[in-house]
């Protein structure tokens, strides 16, 4: 994906079991962050911060989805140990993940780690890649501060 391109459209299931579409975000901004795998070190700092700095997101208008490969049962224990107030939808066939064009990291072993950011239009208005979890929040948080100063 570039910035500018519209959000694809897709449909999976949350922790919850719910379909939850990408028309459903239609109006919001969006923070959809890609990550490799729940209950791994790296992936549970990233989720972690974002939950620490979920009410900084939803302040500034936006909307977090984490995806990754994890099953909705998977999801859904991660989710209620880490106490995360954000959707996980379960890509459990990689299908939006290749949607975006989420390249895979470390040598190409594991499921890469980025994050997206939708404006209120659908487009893509910032994306990164690091496989280090630390730098997502961060990045992510002072665009959107940037954009709404």
């Amino acid at each position: 994906m570039e910035l500018g391109d519209k959000l694809p459209e897709f449909t999976l299931n949350d922790q919850e079991g719910n379909s939850v579409s990408s028309s459903d975000f239609e109006g919001n901004s969006v923070v959809i962050f890609f990550y490799p795998k729940n209950f791994t070190p790296g992936c549970v700092r990233e989720a972690c911060s974002f939950r620490d700095s979920f009410e900084d997101f939803s302040d500034l208008g936006a909307t977090v989805f984490g995806i990754s490969a994890d099953s909705e049962s998977s999801h859904k224990r991660f989710a209620k140990h880490y106490r995360l107030p954000f959707t996980l939808l379960a890509d459990t066939k990689n299908k939006v993940r290749r949607q975006f064009g989420v390249k895979k990291g470390l040598l190409g072993i594991l499921p890469g780690r980025e994050t997206f950011i939708f404006n209120k239009e659908g487009k893509l208005v910032y994306k990164f890649a690091a496989m280090g979890a630390d730098p997502h929040i961060k990045n992510a948080l002072t665009y959107l501060q940037k954009e709404h100063s």
